[in-house]
């Protein structure tokens, strides 16, 4: 019986040009959405940011996928920085004060779990009808069909970060390197947590 690999299970075939080719020959991009801290602002802005959001849910014609990740932050580097600049400060005084600053960020980890949170938008764009009884052909599509579709999605991805930044949140989407690693961190949580990410062939980051 013939062992199945990781790439068996998913969806997505290719990560090219910033955009994920699916099997079935759809296309997804991805945009990194920045948060908001909903409950320090006033009860108008509050309103006005309901409102906003509501525009722009009622203005879509095709549909999309929020994702929320969270993830254990990982702040080993940044302890390392700490160290070093303590070793290399020659002011007894700011060499003290580094220690203390030391110690109180390990106080505060040591409290609990720091989890940082990132937001994504999924947007989708299909060209191609898929049968959804029988067995599934292979589907082709020519480089002409991707990118007239790839610039489809794109102005769906513009129109989506547009309305988003009208409620007040920054919008930036995924280059080809930052899906890979996106996807990579999904099925290798661990490694990711602590800041391994594998080397990304240079020919395949476009």
């Amino acid at each position: 019986m013939p062992q199945s690999s990781t790439q068996d299970f998913l969806e997505a075939d290719q990560i090219r040009e910033g955009v994920i080719l699916l099997k079935n020959k759809s296309l997804r991009g991805i945009l990194m959405v920045s948060s908001l801290n909903f409950a320090l602002k006033s009860d108008d802005e509050q309103q006005a940011i309901i409102y906003q959001f509501q525009n722009f849910l009622n203005s879509l014609d095709f549909s999309l996928e929020i994702v929320a990740q969270s993830r254990l932050l990982n702040i080993t580097g940044y302890l390392d920085k700490l160290a070093e600049l303590e070793k290399k400060q020659e002011n007894e005084l700011l060499k003290i004060q580094t220690a203390e600053y030391q110690k109180f960020i390990k106080d505060i980890i040591a409290g609990g779990q720091i989890l940082s949170k990132t937001f994504f938008v999924v947007i989708p764009f299909t060209t191609i009808e898929i049968p959804k009884i029988g067995k599934p052909k292979e589907i082709s599509i020519n480089e002409d069909q991707f990118q007239r579709a790839k610039f489809q999605l794109w102005q769906r991805m513009e129109f989506v970060a547009l309305g988003l930044r009208r409620c007040g949140l920054q919008c930036t989407p995924l280059n080809s390197p930052e899906l890979i690693e996106l996807f990579w961190s999904l099925y290798h949580p661990d490694e990711a947590e602590v800041g391994y990410y594998p080397e990304i062939p240079p020919e395949i980051i476009k």
